[in-house]
């Protein structure tokens, strides 16, 4: 399964919408991944499937001419321990180094909020060499305290 770059906004959001409804433990509530999914049609795009079946996504915003951030990434549980996020990492980091991006940022929850399936987000970012800058206590709420994580892009 290759990583491609989608243009098409539909394509974005049905994608979107598919993958993250189908992990609530890491994307909720519904209304919110659908106001994200909306969001997605105007980022840049990167998606696995598996034939026909979005299997894995990630959107990316651009902050500014130095950074993109991983607004948003997902892989459905089956996949997951088999390489696509870090396929899709490779990928947006490709595309950054194209665009003359410095830096790649994401956001993630915090240890501090003790949310077992969050441990293992934290360690793959960590594995693809992001490295932990702030906590941002009141980023999402007090009770979803946002680690936010950077990386050079080359």
């Amino acid at each position: 399964m290759d990583v491609s770059f989608i243009t098409d906004p539909s394509q974005k959001e049905a994608y979107s919408l598919a993958i993250m409804h189908s992990l609530p433990q890491w994307f909720s509530p519904p209304e919110d991944i659908d106001r994200k999914a909306k969001i997605h049609r105007g980022y840049p795009f990167f998606a696995i499937l598996d034939g026909e079946k979005p299997v894995a996504f990630a959107a990316v915003k651009i902050h500014n001419p130095y950074t993109a951030d991983i607004y948003n990434m997902g892989v459905l549980e089956p996949y997951h321990h088999r390489g696509l996020g870090h396929q899709l990492v490779q990928a947006v980091l490709g595309w950054c180094q194209k665009e003359g991006f410095t830096f790649l940022t994401v956001k993630t929850l915090d240890e501090s909020a003790d949310y077992p399936p969050y441990n293992s987000t934290r360690a793959f970012y960590e594995k693809e060499g992001f490295l932990p800058l702030e906590v941002f206590t009141t980023f999402w709420d007090e009770e979803n305290p946002c680690l936010f994580l950077a990386r050079t892009v080359k």
